[in-house]
């Protein structure tokens, strides 16, 4: 499902923040993406939805290799992506629904579709009675919870998730975390890169610890294994 091969990434400023990173996912795997401040997370989850291209090597996601897939191809690509940012992205005037839908009208789906789809999808993230709230009326776990339905809403293969519980609570993040599971159990692939010690700890998945631009451990029921 997701493939990178030897994949450098040096920006201008010298900075190299992938330096020869190989790593192979499987369909359907969850999979944290840990490490410290700067040791190149930030980098390894833009590589994947190409907001950053790798310098050399290749980065292959579901088939298609992103080193050279056309700028104007890039949204369809994200399309087929599911991404949720620690900060929602939710448009400010839109309702939950209208959030939601609106990832399924950008792709000229037809009305009768996306309101069952948008219906499913809230459900699942138990926000259904919320539909005609606006973001500014939620809470932050709320807000996540949007998001992650907006991301999902398109049944994409593959969901990459950057410190989605970075700015909740505890209690909050093992709700969303929850849905995340779920999420996963439905089959698709999951990466999170996270900060959250007690979550990678407790619901041991594959993880890959990168330092210094590189991989520097990559197991299966792994421990976080840093000090926050």
């Amino acid at each position: 499902m997701i493939e990178m091969n030897n994949v450098v990434k040096k920006y201008p400023n010298g900075v190299v923040a992938a330096n020869g990173i190989t790593v192979h996912i499987k369909k359907g795997e969850f999979v944290y993406i840990v490490g410290p401040s700067g040791a190149g997370k930030s980098t390894f989850i833009k590589l994947m939805y190409r907001e950053e291209k790798p310098t050399s090597g290749d980065v292959i996601i579901n088939g298609i290799n992103l080193r050279t897939l056309k700028n104007n191809r890039v949204p369809h690509l994200r399309r087929h992506l599911g991404v949720v940012f620690q900060d929602f992205k939710l448009l400010p005037r839109l309702t939950v629904y209208e959030n939601v839908a609106f990832a399924m009208e950008v792709i000229e789906e037809q009305p009768s579709v996306i309101r069952k789809r948008v219906m499913e999808v809230l459900e699942l993230v138990g926000l259904k009675h919320k539909v005609r709230m606006l973001p500014n009326e939620l809470s932050g776990g709320e807000q996540q919870r949007v998001a992650i339905a907006r991301s999902i809403v398109n049944r994409p293969k593959v969901m990459i998730a950057d410190e989605p519980t970075g700015n909740l609570d505890p209690e909050t993040s093992w709700e969303i975390m929850n849905i995340f599971e779920e999420i996963n159990r439905q089959g698709t692939t999951i990466l999170m890169a996270t900060h959250n010690r007690e979550i990678v700890n407790t619901v041991r998945k594959r993880v890959i610890a990168i330092e210094g631009g590189m991989i520097v451990r990559d197991e299966y029921g792994g421990d976080y294994g840093y000090e926050n």
